[in-house]
């Protein structure tokens, strides 16, 4: 009796074949969304890389093809097609699915292109996405017959939003885009109410990730007004589901500001009206506005400062972008002196805004950097604020309202609102002043500096009082800003008084200090090693005893002294004595006489 392949769950589909019985036909199960999801994101897909996610698609298909022995011939191709009778095993169904997602993979590889794929590039996307569908359908037909009935629903959403896509790329057909959208949606939606929780998270978010490009359909069908604020606030969701709804929502709102740019005939400021005519410079004025208005309006303390960054960085291209159209006009403008007027104040008007905007982002980064400046570090990842990375964004500060009154002052004629603005940046210029002050204090406190310290508070002090002085003569008085100064004021006297007090304490106790770091002198130093030793530096104006920065006691000597290298006379060895033969000199010696007796007794 054959051994046939029986069924096989979504973990062990790459396992060689198994015993199953010929007499029962299985009902096949298989996890589509969340196969989808995991694979999605393990492969690429979490940061976007289409690219990788297709090779891992045709990686796992040679995977499967080999596993099931379904190659398609060796040399020439021959494609061995899927039936309802190939389906033997559910690793078939794996084939058509992954078939279907390399391809849609494909599609939205050609659409993420730097500068969007051309027309050639859009006809071979659209047969991409046509593939993907007819595998999607294939799927969720074979699926119908050989599976159970909660992963035939999962096949189905699944085709219904790959035919979704196809017709949200081309643009056409929006009634049976949204029929295929909400039938993927209510598919998903009424399958989040069974299965464990992970899947009914999963098919939650699904919901969520649909929602968008239903919304959208209806937008383009005429059922719904969406504002352009809320266009953008679709397309800042993530999710690969998105990423093609993102092109689109993008071209719509440039269309939609489009429209709303044939109003806008003039830009005002500061009593002044400037004529824009571009339609570029229109669209791009108009898109900074509604920025503007979002970053200004009343829900703005309520977003948080990332996002709050990243409109301002829109809000800066944008503005950008209109000066860039602005001095385009300005070149082409030729000797039409009326009109190189207008360009040229709205240019230096747009460019005013945008020193305001500029400082407004700024402030901003103040206000988050103040935020951390004081908190203890608890996570090894988050980064605590320096007294001298305040000093930096107010120097920033500061010269970005000199710009700006360099910029209004740059004018013969003035209106009172450009002298009333240009006094608003003097007191301003100020406070920040005020504030730098305070911080470069408490950047010099941390390090020791005592007197310079309090030097600075004092000046910090009395620059906060002359502000505060200042915004209190007014009219319209800003109280935000006047208890801020009143604050730094109070914080400027207390902070001096420590620092007096500190200076003294640290001067009474100098001398102690110092026969205390005078009594770990050593001559010995096997236990610790230095740099320098103090018979090293006697020709250097540098304290031994005193620095702070020291860790360790100071030496005076090395002690056993190190062996030193030392010059002495040269060895001479007198190799020639030994073979000089001296002559016998014994004739020239004296001649002794000896008597009679001598010689007996000699």
């Amino acid at each position: 009796m054959g051994k046939k392949e029986n069924e096989m769950s979504a973990m062990e589909i790459d396992d060689p074949k198994s015993d199953g019985s010929e007499q029962i036909i299985p009902r096949f199960s298989m996890n589509v969304l969340q196969i989808m999801k995991s694979s999605q994101a393990q492969h690429g897909l979490r940061r976007g890389d289409y690219t990788r996610y297709r090779r891992y698609c045709s990686a796992r298909l040679r995977r499967l093809y080999k596993s099931l022995k379904f190659t398609h011939g060796r040399g020439k191709y021959t494609r061995r097609a899927i039936l309802e009778s190939t389906v033997t095993d559910v690793r078939f169904l794996h084939v058509v699915f992954y078939m279907a997602e390399r391809a849609w993979s494909h599609a939205m590889e050609k659409r993420q292109l730097p500068d969007g794929p051309n027309a050639r590039q859009r006809i071979y996307l659209i047969g991409r996405l046509r593939k993907a569908v007819k595998w999607a359908s294939l799927f969720s037909s074979l699926s119908s017959i050989k599976t159970d009935s909660r992963t035939s629903l999962e096949a189905e959403a699944y085709a219904s939003y790959m035919k979704g896509t196809l017709l949200f790329e081309q643009d056409q057909n929006w009634e049976t885009a949204l029929a295929c959208f909400k039938n993927a949606s209510a598919v998903y939606e009424e399958l989040g109410k069974y299965g464990d929780l992970e899947n009914q998270v999963l098919c939650r978010e699904r919901v969520e990730e649909l929602d968008p490009s239903i919304r959208y359909c209806l937008l383009k069908i005429g059922k719904t007004n969406l504002q352009t604020s809320e266009l953008r606030q679709i397309g800042e969701m993530e999710g690969p589901a998105l990423d093609l709804f993102k092109a689109k929502i993008e071209a719509a709102m440039e269309e939609a500001r489009s429209q709303q740019a044939a109003s806008l005939t003039e830009f005002n400021w500061l009593g002044y009206r400037f004529p824009v005519s571009n339609p570029k410079s229109r669209v791009s004025i108009l898109k900074a506005q509604d920025l503007e208005k979002e970053l200004q309006g009343p829900g703005a303390e309520s977003l948080p400062a990332e996002k709050k960054l990243t409109m301002y960085d829109k809000l800066f291209t944008a503005y950008n972008d209109a000066r860039s159209t602005i001095r385009s006009d300005l070149v082409s403008a030729g000797n039409a002196e009326s009109v190189k007027d207008d360009l040229n104040g709205l240019d230096k008007a747009v460019g005013a805004v945008l020193g305001q905007r500029t400082i407004e982002r700024n402030q901003l980064l103040v206000k988050i950097a103040k935020s951390k400046l004081n908190k203890k570090r608890d996570e090894k990842t988050e980064k605590v604020t320096k007294p001298e990375e305040l000093v930096r964004l107010y120097d920033l500060l500061l010269q970005n309202v000199a710009d700006l009154s360099d910029l209004i002052s740059s004018g013969r004629d003035r209106k009172p609102e450009e002298i009333a603005f240009e006094e608003e940046c003097q007191r301003k210029s100020l406070a920040f002043r005020a504030e730098r002050c305070f911080y470069l204090a408490k950047s010099y406190s941390l390090a020791g500096k005592r007197v310079e310290a309090y030097a600075l508070y004092c000046r910090a002090r009395s620059l906060a009082e002359d502000a505060l002085s200042k915004f209190q003569s007014i009219a319209n008085k800003d109280e935000g800003i006047i208890q801020e100064l009143k604050a730094l004021s109070k914080e400027c006297r207390a902070n001096s008084c420590i620092e007096h007090a500190t200076g003294i304490m640290e001067e009474e106790k100098a001398p102690e200090n110092l026969s205390k770091k005078i009594s770990t002198i050593s001559l010995n130093d096997t236990a610790t090693k230095v740099e320098k030793y103090l018979v090293d530096k006697l020709e250097m104006y540098e304290s031994a005893v005193g620095d702070a920065n020291t860790k360790m006691a100071p030496k005076i000597e090395r002690f056993p002294p190190a062996f030193q290298s030392i010059p002495r006379n040269p060895i001479v060895l007198d190799l020639a004595y030994n073979c000089i033969d001296f002559p016998v000199l014994d004739e020239r010696k004296k001649k002794v006489q000896r008597g009679f007796i001598s010689r007996l007794w000699g």
